[in-house]
């Protein structure tokens, strides 16, 4: 499944898009592209991410270097609608930086997919080793 991406006219300062499939080392470039010329013109960019099944380390990292672009003038990235397996790996990111935990993208990349496959089975609350 590869990565949709819609982007709504800007509204008021505003800028809203929307995410869908997979965010990840094959699409993230593309992510980055299209958002290039936004981060400039917008002071909040509003990331809908209703749609979006999975997120990589590369994925978080697209929405990292946006909420840095945007910090550069006062401005701020906002997640909106996250599927629970998308939150939880957010949930995880703000409790330890990535770079910390895992010695290389593929490690991190192994250990996303596997967290987020046992939230969409329903057994995130078992042993959170995974």
């Amino acid at each position: 499944m590869e990565l949709q991406i819609h982007i709504d006219p800007p509204s008021n300062g505003s800028q809203r898009v929307a995410l869908g499939g997979r965010l990840d080392t094959d699409s993230y470039a593309e992510l980055d592209r299209q958002l290039e010329p936004l981060l400039a013109a917008t002071q909040s960019l509003l990331l809908d991410l209703s749609e979006l099944v999975y997120i990589s380390s590369a994925g978080i990292r697209s929405i990292f270097r946006a909420r840095k672009a945007l910090a550069g003038h006062a401005g701020k990235v906002l997640v909106l609608n996250p599927q629970p397996q998308i939150q939880k790996v957010f949930d995880v990111v703000k409790a330890v930086p990535l770079n910390e935990i895992f010695s290389s993208a593929a490690e991190a990349d192994a250990y996303l997919d596997a967290m987020q496959r046992k939230v969409l089975r329903g057994d995130e609350d078992e042993d959170e080793s995974v």
